[in-house]
């Protein structure tokens, strides 16, 4: 499990101590890069579905208290019952008060980042009921115990022989076989049998739609499906940054979320759920657990925007070559090292440091999130707050007198490169920083909030204008 008290570098080198294994993972991350990549030239409109995408969500976070009004009263049309967590704790208290009103001692899961992010298994265990989670990747870190290490693909950071080691001993498969389709098909004979017998199961949610009321999931596994199918009692964990306004508005986002993960044109299963199966009950509960904070705070509200496609990851050279076992936060990546400051800088605050401000995770964010101008940020905000090891913070300090004082700086490039000759001389010298400071293009004097918001005036501003001329 992942361990606060460890900083990403210590992590890092920890899990670098194996190269092959780590050589082996950067490229097996970069192959999914590089399909997401080819998935988007195939598609002319991408660059606009991520406009949409991007628009679509500021409107709503900009609105939110009323979408998730309109949200609740339409599940309650539906029959749903909507319960709402303003922590993790509230939340596990909530899912637990369902299952044992209803006596439920087995549990099946799909997958859900926000029931790790609550510490939800543990706290079920710990009261008496056994939590299956039934996709394949979370089933495989479960039986080892472990952390998902990918938002998408928790079990990335394994090879086929470690997993046929884990199955054999865990599921009784054959010593040595290493076929994948022989290991899949020993996993989904085993988790039939927990589908059958469950008593309840539970789903993330990826979108939830104000307009309708309902829930959608996205699988590749169908495992969702078979857990709240199978058994009377459906229970739906959402962050309350999952809704988006309108039906209409679902499937930009779908066709950006699969392209973005895995570089698939779609997830085989999109399911919505809107009401209990015939017999059955349904149950929403909406998780606040700090989503409230970050929303309000200027500089890092867009991260809420956030779709959980993991295609930061997939191109961030810090977590290809690093895991997602060296971050401290329950998400990893450039996402994660945003999200978990922002809770949490003293515990979190050197997940911020792991980046090397490429800006790839922002040029490859479908909903086009600023994400390394927001971990610049949380690096200042580590900066101030004196959190920083002394030595980096003395570094910094150091650097920073040098940028004020272009001769010293020249002369420190020159002895540097007399030093280590390969050094370019542009990394070295003054003037040459300040030209390509003077060649960036200007920031806009406003925020993006506050840009939606000017041009939701003028639209507004301009049919009422066409109002009044056609009343005329």
């Amino acid at each position: 499990m992942k361990d606060d008290s460890v900083k990403h570098p210590q992590a890092a080198a920890a899990f670098l101590k194996d190269r092959a294994q780590a050589k082996w993972h950067d490229s097996a991350i970069w192959w999914v890069r590089q399909k997401r990549d080819a998935q988007a030239k195939q598609l002319p409109e991408w660059e606009e579905l991520r406009r949409l995408a991007r628009e679509i969500k500021a409107h709503t976070l900009s609105q939110l208290d009323d979408y998730l009004a309109q949200f609740e009263a339409n599940a309650q049309k539906n029959g749903v019952t909507v319960h709402w967590a303003a922590d993790a704790d509230e939340h596990n208290r909530i899912v637990h008060g369902i299952l044992a009103a209803r006596q439920v001692k087995k549990l099946v899961k799909s997958k859900s980042m926000l029931t790790e992010e609550c510490g939800l298994n543990p706290y079920l265990e710990q009261r008496g009921i056994e939590v299956v989670d039934t996709d394949l990747g979370e089933r495989i870190v479960q039986l080892r115990h472990e952390a998902p290490s990918h938002i998408v693909m928790p079990a990335i950071h394994l090879k086929k022989e470690q997993i046929s080691e884990l199955f054999h001993k865990e599921l009784g498969t054959e010593a040595g076989n290493n076929d994948p389709t022989y290991l899949t098909h020993a996993a989904r004979a085993n988790l039939r049998e927990h589908f059958l017998t469950a008593d309840a199961g539970l789903t993330g949610v990826n979108f939830a739609i104000a307009e309708t009321g309902g829930v959608v999931v996205c699988t590749n596994e169908g495992n969702a499906d078979l857990g709240t199918s199978l058994p009377p009692l459906h229970i739906a964990s959402m962050g309350l940054e999952k809704i988006i306004p309108k039906l209409e508005h679902l499937g930009v986002f779908t066709r950006l979320l699969a392209r973005s993960a895995i570089g698939s044109p779609v997830t085989t299963y999109t399911s919505h759920f809107h009401q209990a199966r015939p017999g059955g009950e349904m149950h929403i509960v909406i998780v606040d657990n700090g989503r409230s904070d970050i929303l309000g705070n200027e500089d890092f509200y867009q991260s809420l925007r956030c779709i959980r496609c993991g295609a930061c990851m997939n191109t961030c050279p810090v977590y290809r070559r690093s895991s997602g076992f060296s971050y401290s936060y329950i998400i990893p990546g450039p996402i994660g090292s945003t999200l978990g400051p922002s809770r949490d800088m003293k515990k979190h605050g050197s997940m911020a440091f792991a980046c090397s401000t490429c800006g790839s995770c922002s040029n490859v964010c479908p909903v086009k999130i600023n994400l390394h101008e927001q971990l610049v940020l949380h690096r200042k905000k580590a900066f101030d707050q004196n959190l920083l090891p002394t030595g980096k913070k003395m570094g910094l300090l150091a650097m920073r007198f040098l940028t004020q004082h272009p001769a010293l700086f020249d002369l420190g490039g020159k002895v540097m490169r007399k030093v280590v000759p390969i050094i370019p001389e542009s990394l070295t010298r003054h003037s040459a920083w300040s030209r390509a400071g003077r060649d960036l293009p200007p920031m806009p004097a406003q925020s993006f909030k506050e840009q939606y918001q000017q041009r939701s005036q003028n639209k507004k501003d301009k049919q009422d204008k066409k109002d009044k001329e056609e009343q005329q």
